[in-house]
């Protein structure tokens, strides 16, 4: 790849002026040569792995800082679904090997850890149970782990049981966590259609298709993209749009897969792929809402967002294909509230509720993010917002999520304030009228007939 000085130029003024950078460089790491009957002999090997595969990844990550001057706001690990190497453990609780993880993470310098997993869209095995048993004490018992399920997929159908069994763990994740704003609910996500190269934290886990050690990267860059919105005169069309975010998608993406290029070089590790995912952030200018917003909605939840959402993740993947060879991960527009400031500001205004918020989930990546939901909202409420997001990914082959966090103690107009990358969640209302059946009822939806492919 070669860049001339106009484009070393360009890059720097992103960076410098519209909060350009790499969000995280991921190492994704084998575990299944860890497996053992003894869950501490287990936790044991799965420090060691870590500590010794991502020894260099950090200091890895700062000279590419140094060198390129673009900034990488975090480095992760994501691992083997945990899940699936501890069919053999005889213990029923696997917190240990989740403080493992977590030990292991802060020796080497990582920001998270992700893959306490479990993928259970067809049905749950005994060692699916125990992760899924686990996750409340392990995520009150970690500061850096992230946890998730797979509870859906277009080919397998939902799994209903499984869905209400996480309904009830993310609020007891959220009250085992209730001394520190409920943080571990907001480290748990429930998919559909989990995707297996995923380099960004809640989700990561390493896919059973990988090799020993990949290097995943995710850019993001919605500031530059805002930037570039807001020079277009009002009266330019909607294509003339779609084309000025498609070449800074292009430009924002080849930065990322010459860092990617770079990192796996120099730690001897399979190249993957590069998530060209835009991820905001509480800073003010880095927000998927303002540029809703620079396209020309009054305010992101009014009517027209989820057009201009759909242009936008269109214009984003068609100009990141166009750099990558490798693109994969999610790829597309994060909606998450408490990450972006303009989502933030919409939720308070009551411009953006969930259920817009749910039609957003749509067209974009992933689905209902760091939404704060009232300390009351009932399980059955819980399972029908996880299972309504799930048939939208089941039904159109896509991936969604649900991050939910149940406010312990708090109610509509509070707020939950976890500093930092995750910023400010504002408690929003719930529809309560789920009703006490459906969620009883158990089993495993059907698979569409559009899952019938072969």
């Amino acid at each position: 790849m070669q860049l001339t000085p106009a484009e070393i130029r360009e890059t720097l003024a992103m960076v410098s002026k519209q909060h350009l950078d790499i969000r995280t460089i991921t190492l994704s790491l084998n575990l299944r040569g860890c497996v053992d009957p003894d869950v501490d002999v287990l936790a044991r090997k799965i420090y060691d792995r870590l500590t010794k595969a991502a020894e260099n990844l950090v200091p890895t990550a700062d000279q590419l800082e140094r060198e390129f001057g673009i900034p990488i706001i975090n480095k992760r690990i994501s691992v083997t679904p945990i899940a699936e190497i501890s069919a053999a453990v005889t213990a029923a609780d696997l917190t240990p090997i989740a403080v493992a993880m977590d030990k292991a993470a802060k020796e080497v310098g990582v920001d998270f850890v992700g893959g306490f997993s479990a993928l259970v869209q067809k049905g749950a095995s005994r060692g699916d149970e125990k992760l899924m048993d686990s996750i409340p004490c392990a995520l009150a018992s970690t500061e850096r782990v992230c946890s998730s399920v797979n509870i859906g997929s277009t080919r397998a159908g939902i799994n209903m049981d499984a869905a209400f069994k996480m309904a009830g763990i993310i609020k007891k994740t959220a009250e085992a966590t209730a001394d520190r704003n409920c943080i571990g609910a907001g480290k748990l996500v429930v998919f559909c259609n989990a995707v297996e190269d995923n380099p960004f934290m809640a989700g990561a886990f390493h896919g059973s298709g990988e090799a020993d050690e990949v290097i995943n990267v995710g850019v993001s860059g919605p500031g530059v993209v805002r930037a570039v919105l807001a020079d277009l005169p009002e009266d330019a069309d909607i294509n003339t749009v779609s084309e000025a975010i498609k070449a800074t998608a292009f430009k924002i993406t080849r930065a990322g897969e010459l860092m990617a290029r770079e990192a796996s070089k120099r730690l001897g590790y399979s190249k993957g792929i590069l998530d060209l995912s835009l991820a905001p952030t509480p800073a003010e200018g880095d927000s998927v809402a303002e540029i809703i917003e620079a396209i020309g909605v009054g305010q992101c939840g009014g009517p027209g967002t989820t057009a201009a959402l759909a242009m936008l993740n269109d214009a984003v993947k068609k100009g990141g294909v166009m750099a990558s060879s490798s693109v994969g991960g999610l790829s597309g527009a994060f909606i998450p509230v408490s990450e972006d400031a303009g989502m933030i500001r919409a939720a308070e205004d009551g411009a953006l509720s969930i259920e817009k918020l749910e039609a957003m989930t749509c067209v974009c990546s992933v689905g209902l993010d760091m939404i704060a939901i009232p300390s009351d909202t009932s399980v059955e409420t819980i399972f029908g917002i996880i299972a309504d997001e799930a048939a939208i990914g089941m039904i159109n082959n896509k991936t969604t999520a649900v991050r939910l966090i149940p406010a312990i103690g708090k109610g509509v107009g509070d707020v939950l304030d976890f500093g930092g990358l995750l910023g400010s969640a504002p408690v929003m209302p719930v529809n309560a009228y789920a009703g006490s059946v459906f969620a009883h009822r158990g089993g495993r939806m059907p698979a569409p007939l559009n899952s019938l492919k072969n």
